[in-house]
């Protein structure tokens, strides 16, 4: 699995493509808290905080994990390697979760210069450090926890399909509609407990409750049973695949 994981990452970073998903996913950000004003510009809100980051990161995520994740079995398929990565002596839940791994932590990888930004806000904010850093925290973890899910639902759009493009499209629509799907399916509906019960079933309840800094066994769970179903999704698609 390691292997795999490994084989992933040097992939990814020995062409340019990776650098230019990475940079663009920043720059975007960047442009937004620090240079486009509006309601998410951190300069303009006056207040010493990233709030901005994390309700604009989820967004960009539906650009960046695709499209990191859009070529790991998209690409075997395309160039025929993917039967004999199958035939070799490697149980198929260890490929999936290999190459979801590296997808992981690519994005992780895409996230950790934010943390400059987090820096710069505390050294901004009157008195110096006087910043809600749990609810900063909270938000950060609750970003790599969603990138799971991310990733994982990338890596099955990419084992259905062999085109890259596709996959890309596939894998965004998904996105979204985890995340953000159930709570447009919760407001048509009109008792306040089936509302509060789809809601519930989405990333983005989940994703909220981490964003104000309390780091709840349930949220956790969630991600990490959603991060497991797609890519126990993911190994079904691997066993229909005919040797």
């Amino acid at each position: 699995m390691m292997n795999i994981c490994v084989k992933e990452l040097k992939t990814f970073f020995g062409s340019a493509t990776g650098y230019v998903v990475i940079a663009l996913f920043l720059l975007g950000t960047a442009l937004f808290l620090w240079v486009f004003p509006g309601q998410y510009n951190v300069l303009d809100g006056g207040y010493a905080t990233l709030d901005s980051l994390f309700v604009l990161a989820p967004w960009l995520y539906l650009f960046l994990c695709p499209a990191i994740s859009m070529r790991l079995f998209a690409e075997e398929r395309q160039s025929g390697t993917l039967e004999l990565l199958l035939t070799k002596p490697i149980p198929k839940w260890k490929i999936v979760t290999g190459k979801a791994l590296a997808g992981w932590l690519l994005v992780i990888v895409a996230l950790l210069p934010t943390l400059v930004w987090y820096y710069s806000v505390n050294m901004l904010a009157d008195p110096a450090g006087n910043v809600d850093s749990g609810a900063f925290w909270g938000s950060f973890i609750g970003l790599i926890l969603l990138a799971a899910v991310y990733v994982s639902i990338g890596v099955f759009s990419s084992g259905v399909s062999a085109n890259q493009i596709v996959a890309f499209i596939l894998g965004a629509v998904l996105c979204f509609a985890m995340f953000y799907g159930f709570e447009l399916a919760g407001s048509l509906l009109s008792d306040g407990e089936s509302q509060y019960a789809m809601r519930a079933a989405g990333i983005n309840a989940h994703y909220k409750s981490l964003s104000r800094g309390v780091i709840d066994s349930r949220d956790i769970v969630y991600f990490v049973a959603m991060s497991a179903l797609w890519l126990w999704l993911s190994k079904l698609t691997l066993d229909r695949k005919k040797i």
